[in-house]
C-alpha cells in the first residue's frame, strides 16, 4: 500500500462571516448554537480538503466559549488538521471576532472536532499521514494524543465505576444535591 502524507498547512482553511441580528440569542449576543453550526461546517471543509473524501463528525471533544460575539463583528474561523489516525482526524478551530470599526480582534472560541473520512458506501477510508514541519505542529499533535488518552480514561471510568457503592453515594454529600431514594 502506497501511503501518502500531507502537511498540516495543506489542510488550512478559514471562513469569515459578518454577524447579523438574526444570529442573536435572547441576551443580544451571537447564539452559541449558530457558532456551533459554523464550526461543524469548517471542520467538515478542513477534513474533506485534507482527506479528499466526504467526512462526518464523530465527536465534538471541546468547545470553549471564551468571549461573547457581538452583532456587527466579523467572525473568522481558522481550522487545520492537528492529528490523524487511520480514518479519523482531529480538527483544531480558532474563532476570532473583529470589531470592523476599530479593528480590535478578540479570541472567542477554541474547538476540537473529530472527523472521519467515508467512501460512497459509508465505510471509513484511510486518511493521509500528517507531516509535522515545526514545533507548533508537534505541540498540537501531542495535545491531541493527550486528549485521546483522557477520553479513553473517561470511558474506562464510566465502565468500571460502581455508582451504587456506599462509598460513591457517601461522597455525594459534599455537593449541592439531595438524594431522595
Amino acid at each position: 500500500m502506497n501511503r501518502t502524507f500531507k502537511t498540516v498547512a495543506s489542510s488550512d482553511i478559514s471562513i469569515s462571516e459578518l454577524m447579523l441580528p438574526s444570529h442573536t440569542n435572547f441576551s443580544g449576543k451571537i447564539h452559541g448554537g449558530y457558532i456551533l453550526s459554523l464550526l461543524d461546517q469548517i471542520a467538515f471543509a478542513c477534513a474533506s480538503k485534507f482527506s479528499g473524501n466526504y467526512c462526518v463528525t464523530a465527536s465534538v471533544d471541546t468547545v470553549n466559549f471564551l468571549k461573547p460575539i457581538e452583532v456587527g463583528e466579523l467572525v473568522t474561523m481558522k481550522a487545520s488538521v492537528n492529528y490523524v489516525g487511520t480514518s479519523s482526524m482531529i480538527i483544531g478551530i480558532r474563532v476570532e471576532a473583529e470589531n470592523i470599526q476599530t479593528g480590535k480582534i478578540k479570541h472567542c472560541n477554541s474547538s476540537y472536532f473529530t472527523m472521519v473520512a467515508k467512501d460512497n458506501d459509508g465505510k471509513s477510508m484511510l486518511v493521509p499521514g500528517l507531516i509535522l514541519l515545526n514545533m507548533n505542529d508537534v505541540r498540537r499533535f501531542f495535545n491531541c494524543i493527550k486528549q485521546i488518552a483522557l477520553k479513553k480514561e473517561r470511558d474506562l471510568h464510566e465502565e468500571e465505576f460502581d455508582y451504587n457503592s456506599k462509598e460513591a453515594l457517601e461522597s455525594l454529600k459534599k455537593y449541592n444535591i439531595k438524594l431522595e431514594f
